[in-house]
């Protein structure tokens, strides 16, 4: 068989709904394949299955022998999916093709090299099943940009997450983090580490950040994995009849959108702020802070739905003290308007977006809960 027929039969292969994805992460129209695993992966993926000695070619540039040919044609994506991920828990993270590489090696490496999810019994029992893991972290401080090592506790059972200033823990704990409403969300670029991790949670009503990571990026994941089986099991406690498909996407999340823009006061004649803004789609909450890496929330806007009387626009503002960035933003509520500034208008554009989403969206039950308080707090 030529090499030019081989690569034909290849891209046809490649084209089929099973195999048109990478198998790893997901990313449309793979272009390289292991023929030790006989699936189709995506460029990034494929360098880390090299670094696994997992050998991989390019479908359209690499000589390709019959029989490997013949191997990937009997295997594809699906039938090793069948074998890799035959039992992955449904609390564990399957990456996306724009994770971070920790979050991709990992998963990667959990399926192909450890055969994490064969469905074998594993002795010892891997780390995130147990309902409970210890160890220590790097932490940022609360008011400054050092990093100090810190002792952890996950426990399932009190679904709770604590952390200690000393290794030694005869002297009580730091802090005892509800698990109710904690999130967890890798940010290696804002963190400045590629296995940084920031842990979000409620504390009398303010919403505080922690920023850890673990030199070891298969630690880090399983912290990561832990948080979500423990996550998993409050929301299987707290809403025993939610299924599955319900409930995984409640168990962790990323923010819809980050990043500075400046912002006045209620009165509108205040000089403008740069501020740190992330949007929470899954809370309806704009949160904002005086710095990307701050602690707590200096303060939270709700957005709700348009029939509830919320909005956003582009706009102009009349008076601009202060300010320095000319692309406006406008989120009217029931109480008052917010007027932000972007840099550039493709900011602008992209929180447009983000928060008309998010109004696009019908509230919930729960929604209606949470806009009460917040307004009950004014």
């Amino acid at each position: 068989m030529s090499n030019e027929r081989n690569k034909k039969i290849l891209l046809e292969l490649v084209k089929l709904p099973e195999n048109s994805r990478c198998a790893d992460c997901g990313a449309p129209e793979p272009d390289w394949a292991s023929y030790k695993l006989g699936v189709f992966v995506c460029l990034n993926c494929s360098g880390i299955h090299r670094g696994l000695s997992s050998r991989v070619k390019s479908i359209r540039l690499d000589f390709w022998e019959d029989e490997l040919v013949e191997f990937m044609k009997s295997t594809g994506n699906v039938n090793a999916r069948a074998v890799y991920e035959k039992a992955v828990p449904p609390y564990y993270y399957r990456p996306q093709e724009n994770d971070c590489s920790a979050l991709r090696e990992q998963w990667i490496r959990a399926k192909y090299q450890r055969k994490e999810f064969t469905g074998e019994t594993k002795y010892p029992p891997l780390a995130y099943t147990t309902g409970f893991h210890e160890g220590i972290l790097w932490k940022k401080g609360k008011e400054n940009m050092h990093f100090l090592k810190r002792k952890f506790v996950l426990s399932e059972r009190e679904f709770t997450l604590t952390y200690y200033n000393k290794e030694d823990e005869s002297k009580g704990p730091k802090a005892v983090i509800s698990i109710k409403d904690l999130n967890a969300t890798f940010q290696p670029q804002k963190i400045g580490h590629p296995h940084g991790l920031q842990i979000t949670y409620q504390d009398e009503d303010k919403t505080r950040n922690l920023y850890v990571y673990h030199e070891s990026s298969e630690e880090i994941v399983v912290w990561y994995n832990a948080i979500r089986a423990a996550r998993y099991a409050y929301l299987k406690t707290a809403y025993p009849t939610g299924s599955d498909e319900e409930l995984i996407p409640k168990i962790t999340r990323n923010y819809l959108k980050e990043g500075y823009m400046e912002k006045t006061g209620p009165l509108l004649k205040e000089s403008f702020k740069k501020r740190w803004f992330i949007l929470d789609s899954q809370n309806r909450k704009l949160l904002y802070f005086k710095d990307q890496l701050d602690a707590e929330e200096l303060g939270g806007i709700f957005i709700g739905t348009e029939n509830n009387g919320y909005s956003v626009k582009e706009c102009v503002p009349k008076h601009t003290r202060g300010n320095k960035w000319t692309c406006g933003v406008t989120v009217e509520t029931p109480e008052r308007q917010f007027v932000f500034m972007c840099e550039q208008e493709r900011e602008q554009k992209q929180w447009l977006n983000a928060l008309r989403k998010v109004l696009s969206r019908p509230m919930s039950p729960q929604d209606y809960t949470a806009e009460a308080h917040i307004r009950y707090k004014r």
